[in-house]
């Protein structure tokens, strides 16, 4: 995926230009976006603050090491289970 040149929080300052009443044209020449990436972006960050966008990132990276977590448990425990049945 193609990564964006602007960080996460300067996309919402931009959508915070645009709560303040900045017209959305006026911000896209500025900031050289489209309008259609403009309003992708509403629609991700729209409402948010960089407080609760650092909370989501946090939280995916721990879903993350639980889901690895998980995965390994599970392989683990698969495993045991073919040997006991290969016991008996």
């Amino acid at each position: 995926m193609k990564k964006s040149r602007f960080t996460e929080s300067q996309i919402i300052g931009i959508l915070k230009q645009q709560e303040a009443g900045l017209k959305v044209s006026e911000l896209c020449r500025e900031h050289g976006i489209s309008q259609p990436t403009f309003y992708n972006w509403k629609a991700k960050y729209g409402g948010m603050e960089v407080a609760q966008l650092k909370r989501i990132k946090e939280l995916e990276k721990e879903l993350a090491q639980y889901k690895k977590m998980y995965a390994e448990e599970s392989l683990a425990n698969r495993v045991l289970k073919d040997v006991i049945e290969k016991k008996l």
